[in-house]
């Protein structure tokens, strides 16, 4: 039984293997001579062949010569194919696919010579079903091939000249959407020249030759061009923000995956790149693409790169010459493309010469740069402006080293993400200009990811002029540190848009140029808890005649000298809510020389008491203890009447001022006790207790005090220029006690006095007899051993005069009172009628004096017409009465 189930099996399998020999041999046959025929009538193209061998057991098809057509160009809904193909062998082929699908599916296609002309179909607006692509294949190989690929509407898509080529997991869209591959796949070898890639309307890739070797790509002459100009860019692409244009003498990667509307490149090298990017000023709409295709860089190497970009109006923005750079995980896309960096990247590191950024009004240049994700290194910067005038900051620096450690540097959405650990700036020397009529345009920060830190920035060895060049503020070997410097959302919306935690600088031969005076100092050291300033002055830059001409009311004209100021505590001045609140100010050497001219016009503004003077301070301040040491002040001034200056000084200066304070610090004390000790005239000495509130409204003050031991000559360089007055004698000692506000002045004054005179002067500077022996009638020359107080009443404040006009005032009263008498109303009438009378006596005098005259000379008249023809008696009396 075995032997026949056997030999019936045997004589089924030689049926089949015969059926399969003689369908082989038929299908082979049909093929050879019908299956031109079939296609041509079957599907869209004409083929033919000059062999043909088909293995229907392993699905492998061998061709030579053969030419394919399409029967009809004009069909733009297929692909379009016609050319040549020297040798075609495909294994695997889906022979059920051929004639039930009409979709070519085969598992490994070689062509040897393959000379094709490929016109890809025109896209359809409906979705196409899946499983009708046409062709379907798994590998390719291609060797000594020459393809041009076209779009439906003929505008090349893809050609290469000698071609040999291996595409493993190949696969073709039919139809495909915009932004995507026409062809994709995993896997590749390659050999090619005069290659050329337009996937879209605006770029064109072409390359002369490209080669792998051990999975390593390389490109000669790789260039990405743009296919529009810049003009023309603009008008047909107005949503896209930049256009490229990039050439490479070489270019190499690893790892090339194509994949829809990606590129993704690994270890990728440039060799001489050349990039130029235009610029845009649009913003493209949210929906639009810029760029069109995702580029993942792995690794990216650039040699001996040259970029430069342009602004809209084709001047430059940027550029940079040998510029040598690697980035880890470069990534390209449409969002990227939109900002001022077009792509994104992990980490980097950048080693460029000449580098050079234009802005708007200043051009920035870098002789050498060194930068990395962690650091910058630049050498020998400078920055010119572009333009003279502008309403926005100038500068005209130059620096040899600007250094960077970071800890965070990266753009997020196109913003800037900036953590710093420590910046220095070198040798930093030039000129910041002040804007000219600025714009009160409050600045902003769109393109800053808060927050943004700096922890420490240091300025060495740096001289810096700033302001507008009529009154420049000069900055000699200036050195700075800034400490925890940080950005957000708070601090922007003050004056300074950041906070400081600590800051400290200190400059040499400092040096500030006002309209009147020049400012300057040896040192000036300043930090967040101490101040000091070594040589202060403060020297007027015209003299006292050209002082007068220029101011259009009174004001005063310092000559000040400090040999010391120093005060410590803290502050804080940069942030929404500045403060002063100090320990100690101490003002040592202060030699201060003060002029004032009474020939302008009158300054008719209030002049402010010093507490209302100190209320008005804005900011909450109060400094602990003010001290005022071995000081010399000096006041002149001068009237249209003067002959010269008066003149008051007071030297061996030293006051003590407590609590000096604005009323706007919580738990502090407004009250103000002031202390002066000095020597008045630089002989007597003076001792004065001053005292006022910031917190009383009405500005009531209190100031007590004497002056011992001066004899009257002293003040006669204050009184002798403009009173033509001069005092000799001598007070024992001048008390005055006095309490006011803003109302006016009431007290008492007392002064011990002895051989007190006075003289009134000429014009010439002689002493007016008759004048000064009046005014000495009505003076009290000595006040006797034990003299008495008067009251100073009712003095009125005049508000256009300052807290000393009314002082004087007060001394003023007191002194009338002391040495004319209480009487004194009766008194000035009585000194008044005394000179009256004595004027008229003069007048009487000259008019006796002048009759005289007129009676003698009539008389002589008289003698002439008597001798008359008597000439002995002419010469007697001649001389006589004509004498």
């Amino acid at each position: 039984m075995k032997k026949v189930y056997l030999k019936i099996l045997s004589i089924t399998l030689g049926i089949i293997f015969l059926v399969i020999l003689i369908a082989n041999f038929g299908m082979n046959f049909w093929l050879k001579y019908q299956l031109p025929n079939f296609i041509k009538n079957n599907t869209d193209y004409k083929i033919s062949y000059q062999k043909l061998e088909v293995n229907l057991g392993t699905g492998a098809i061998f061709a030579t010569g053969i030419s394919v057509n399409n029967k009809n160009p004009q069909n733009q809904g297929v692909i379009g194919l016609q050319g040549t193909v020297d040798t075609l062998s495909v294994s695997r082929i889906g022979i059920y696919d051929i004639f039930v699908n009409k979709r070519f599916n085969a598992n490994n296609l070689m062509l040897n010579k393959p000379n094709l002309n490929i016109i890809l179909p025109k896209p359809s607006n409906k979705k196409t079903r899946k499983g009708k692509n046409p062709f379907v294949l798994e590998n390719i190989n291609i060797s000594k091939g020459n393809l041009e690929i076209f779009r439906h509407d003929k505008q090349k898509f893809l050609s290469v000249k000698d071609l040999n080529l291996q595409l493993e997991k190949l696969k073709l869209n039919n139809d495909p959407k915009a932004g995507k591959f026409p062809v994709i796949f995993d896997q590749y070898d390659i050999n090619a020249n005069n290659v050329f890639f337009r996937p879209d309307n605006v770029y064109a890739f072409t390359a002369t030759n490209i080669t792998t070797k051990t999975g390593q790509l390389n490109i000669k002459d790789f260039a990405m061009h743009p296919l529009l100009s810049y003009a023309n860019f603009r008008r047909y692409q107005p949503k896209k923000r930049n256009l490229f244009d990039l050439k490479t003498s070489e270019m190499e990667f690893k790892d090339f995956i194509l994949k829809d509307d990606k590129i993704s490149l690994n270890k990728v090298r440039f060799v001489n790149p050349d990039l130029k990017m235009y610029t845009t000023d649009v913003k493209p709409a949210e929906k639009e693409r810029s760029f069109t295709y995702v580029v993942n860089l792995e690794d990216v190497v650039m040699e001996e790169a040259k970029i430069l970009v342009l602004k809209p109006d084709g001047t430059p923005k940027f550029a940079a010459e040998k510029l040598n750079m690697s980035i880890n995980k470069l990534m390209m896309d449409d969002q990227t493309a939109k900002g001022n960096i077009p792509f994104q990247y992990n980490d980097f590191k950048i080693n460029a010469q000449k580098i050079n950024y234009i802005s708007d009004s200043q051009n920035m240049k870098v002789a050498a740069a060194v930068i990395n994700s962690t650091s910058a290194d630049l050498r020998d910067i400078s920055v010119k402006p572009t333009i003279l005038k502008s309403d926005k900051t100038l500068m005209d620096l130059s620096s040899r080293q600007v250094f960077l450690k970071v800890n965070e540097w990266k753009f997020i959405n196109n913003k800037l993400k900036l953590d710093v650990d420590n910046v220095l700036i070198s040798n930093l020397n030039g000129k910041i200009k002040s804007p000219e009529n600025p714009k009160n345009k409050k600045p902003t920060f769109d393109g800053i990811a808060f927050p943004l830190m700096v922890r420490n920035v240091q300025l060495k060895n740096s001289n810096l002029i700033l302001g507008k060049q009529n009154n420049p503020l000069q900055l000699n070997d200036l050195n700075a540190t800034l400490k925890n410097l940080e950005m957000n959302e708070s601090t922007i919306k003050g004056k300074i848009p950041f906070k400081v935690g600590y800051y400290g600088f200190s400059t040499r031969n400092f040096n500030y140029k006002t309209q009147f005076y020049r400012i300057s100092a040896s040192l000036l050291k300043l930090n967040k808890n101490a101040v000091q300033i070594s040589n202060f002055e403060m020297i007027p830059t015209l003299s006292r005649a050209e002082f007068i001409r220029k101011i259009p009311t009174e004001k005063d004209l310092y000559n000040l000298k400090v040999n010391q100021i120093t005060m410590n505590g803290n502050w804080d001045f940069e942030s929404s809510n500045p403060y002063l609140n100090a320990s100690k100010l101490t003002l040592d050497g202060i030699n201060a020389e003060i002029f004032r001219s009474k020939i302008p016009k009158d300054d008719l503004s209030e002049k402010p008491l010093y507490s209302k003077l100190l209320r008005s301070i804005k900011m909450p301040m109060f400094i602990e203890q003010m001290e005022v040491k071995n000081s010399f002040l000096q006041y002149e001034e001068d009237t249209k009447k003067s002959d010269g200056p008066g003149k008051l000084t007071f030297n061996h200066f030293n006051m003590n001022v407590k609590n000096l304070n604005s009323g706007k610090m919580n738990g502090k004390p407004t009250h103000v006790p002031i202390e002066i000790h000095c020597k008045f005239m630089n002989v007597s000495p003076m001792n004065v207790k001053w005292s006022f509130d910031t917190a009383k409204m009405d500005d009531a003050f209190a100031i007590s005090g004497n002056i011992s031991d001066l004899p009257a000559a002293e003040i006669n360089p204050f009184i002798e220029p403009y009173l033509k007055i001069r005092a000799t004698g001598d007070i024992s000692d001048l008390i005055f006690d006095f309490k006011g506000n803003y109302k006016g002045l009431n007290g008492l004054l007392k002064m011990k006095h002895k051989n007190l005179r006075v003289s009134i002067l000429k014009e010439t500077g002689e002493k007016h007899k008759l004048l000064s022996a009046v005014a000495n009638i009505f003076v009290r020359t000595d006040s006797g051993k034990y003299p008495e107080s008067v009251p100073v009443d009712d003095v009125p404040r005049d508000k256009t005069k300052s807290f000393f006009n009314l002082f004087w005032k007060g001394i003023e009263e007191g002194l009338k009172k002391t040495l004319i008498g209480k009487n004194i109303e009766v008194t000035e009438k009585k000194v008044k009628n005394t000179v009256e009378n004595t004027k008229t006596a003069l007048e009487q005098n000259k008019k006796k004096l002048k009759e005289t005259k007129q009676e003698v000379k009539e008389k002589v008249q008289n003698v002439k017409e008597n001798i008359k023809g008597k000439p002995l008696l002419k010469n007697v009396f001649r001389k006589k009465y004509e004498k």
